[in-house]
């Protein structure tokens, strides 16, 4: 009886421990403080709960027409819990030139983008965004951010669920797949 009740008590212990360090883990992705557009400071704790998926974006970019693609996404799964969050980026052919002012209006003109924007980023390099530098570390991707309108799905638990590369369209049936999967869970 004593070896039952300590071999229960060392279970829910070690179980005790990996709950607690998924939740650490989870806690990273919430902690991360961002900036919007408009130039206002906040964690991604505001997220918490919800399906973010993270694009870094490019205004003169041959991708550039995803925004239509990920402004329907959004606006057709945020009701679910999607959230769409566009990381401008000027580090792959200075395909991001203008102020965030200029990008701001550009998506709004263009493309009727209203999904969260964040103020323009280096996704690469010595200046990496801290958010940058967790998908790549948590997505257990050697590789980096190869060209605009790469995206990342972080689920309702704050975990990476998949990445896709830029030439993967945002209402492809892998990328509405996964966004559906991200919701149930």
């Amino acid at each position: 009886m004593i070896k039952f009740g300590l071999m229960f008590f060392l279970t829910t212990l070690f179980l005790g421990d990996i709950s607690l360090a998924q939740n650490s883990e989870d806690s990273q992705f919430y902690d991360i403080e961002v900036e919007s557009i408009e130039g206002e400071k906040y964690h991604l704790s505001e997220y918490r709960g919800k399906a973010v998926l993270i694009v870094n974006t490019a205004s003169e970019c041959g991708y550039t027409p995803q925004y239509k693609s990920l402004q329907s996404l959004y606006e057709q799964y945020k009701e679910k819990g999607l959230v769409v969050l566009g990381v401008p980026c000027n580090q792959f052919g200075k395909q991001e030139p203008g102020t965030e002012d200029q990008i701001k209006k550009f998506c709004e003109l263009n493309y009727d983008v209203n999904f969260p924007l964040l103020r323009k980023a280096d996704v690469k390099g010595p200046k990496q965004h801290p958010l940058y530098r967790y998908l790549l570390e948590e997505s257990g991707s050697t590789k980096e951010i190869a060209w605009n309108f790469e995206k990342f799905l972080v689920g309702r638990d704050g975990q990476i669920k998949k990445r896709f590369v830029s030439s993967i369209k945002p209402l492809s049936k892998v990328v509405v797949s996964a966004v559906k999967k991200a919701l149930e869970n």
